[in-house]
């Protein structure tokens, strides 16, 4: 007798169901390969979590004088009230230029190994820096920045709360370090997969398990796998056949810009999936619009197979059930400028 046959027979003689005990082999595979988003934040190494920092945070997040033009805020290019991203292929900066690559989602980023999509920032707190500083993005400077902060006494005050003890709290790293805090904040729990991975077995309906079968068994959590169902390791887009240019631009080679390594070309990130309902365009590229079109090319260039529109249904239906609950973020008031504000900067091109 097979193993699968004798495990039934077991199942029927202690008075289960051959569906029970492979709903119950399915769920206990999923609670192997992943973890529920937890309803707190995590720790971050080096960075307390407080409510004062959190508050200095998110006014940051949503401030634009932290661009030269005073029109860019973090939360331009990774919305919370769009899916923690902005609903464009490639993001708008300074100059009305035109960003390489997808925003990602800023909603559960704190559970990635690394952030961008080249896995350039080790973590939310260096992120932060970068945007505010490309010239394509913010166009800023930790000086201006610096400056900026310094000329608002609400922000010199809540900067020496947030980090007693410091001769100088208003600096750059101390900026980053306070979006950091707020970043951590962001994470959307309470979906329906992770219902079921906390053991309801009723929170994913048929066509959502098979989904989920079929996500495991055809080998898409081999990336997508922990808490955020990817965000944590690097690999070959076109694993098995690369997809056209407008979903995979040749000019763009991912992780071999940061690390120089000839294997690393066209090497990327695992996108996190959590949310991914709500994250379209798909991709670095934002080549890809629909989910279902996202999937099937994931298929043939990582899996190299030829998905059927049946199985990227199931798919898709359970890849809907990763949409958590969004956090109800309510604009901070900011303090306002004075004459020793650095002035807006014009966001015409130089000629």
């Amino acid at each position: 007798m097979k193993d699968g046959t004798l495990c039934i027979a077991l199942a029927l003689a202690l008075g289960l169901t051959a569906g029970q005990t492979l709903a119950d082999d399915l769920a206990e595979r999923a609670r192997s390969l992943f973890e529920a988003v937890p309803q707190s934040p995590p720790v971050i190494d080096g960075n307390d979590i407080t409510e004062e920092k959190v508050a200095l945070g998110k006014m940051l997040f949503f401030e634009p004088r932290l661009s030269s033009s005073h029109l860019i805020s973090c939360n331009t290019c990774h919305n919370v009230g769009m899916g923690g991203h902005d609903y464009l292929q490639t993001s708008i900066g300074h100059g009305w230029q035109k960003g390489p690559r997808n925003s990602p989602t800023v909603f559960n980023a704190v559970f990635n190994a690394a952030q961008f999509w080249d896995g350039r920032a080790a973590d939310l707190a260096e992120q932060a820096k970068g945007p505010v500083q490309a010239g394509v993005e913010m166009n800023s400077t930790p000086e201006r920045v610096v400056a900026t902060l310094n000329s608002m006494p609400d922000y010199v005050e809540r900067f020496r709360e947030v980090f007693p003890g410091q001769s100088d709290s208003v600096t750059f790293d101390n900026m980053a370090t306070a979006i950091e805090a707020f970043e951590a904040t962001l994470i959307t729990p309470g979906a329906s997969f992770d219902r079921y991975l906390q053991g309801d077995e009723d929170a994913l309906d048929d066509s959502e398990k098979k989904g989920l079968a079929l996500f495991i068994d055809k080998g898409c959590a081999a990336c997508h796998g922990g808490t955020n169902l990817g965000g944590q390791g690097y690999y070959p887009f076109g694993l098995v056949k690369k997809p056209g240019a407008d979903i995979l631009p040749v000019g763009d080679k991912g992780r071999f810009e940061v690390t120089r390594t000839a294997s690393d070309e066209y090497v990327f990130r695992a996108a996190p999936l959590r949310n991914i309902a709500l994250t379209a365009p798909y991709f670095h590229s934002g080549g890809v619009w629909s989910l279902e079109a996202a999937v099937a090319v994931m298929g043939t260039s990582q899996l190299g197979t030829e998905l059927s529109e049946e199985d990227v249904s199931f798919i898709v239906a359970f890849l809907k059930t990763l949409t958590g609950e969004v956090p109800d973020i309510q604009y901070p008031l900011l303090p306002p400028s004075t004459d020793t504000t650095p002035k807006p900067e014009s966001m015409e091109p130089q000629s």
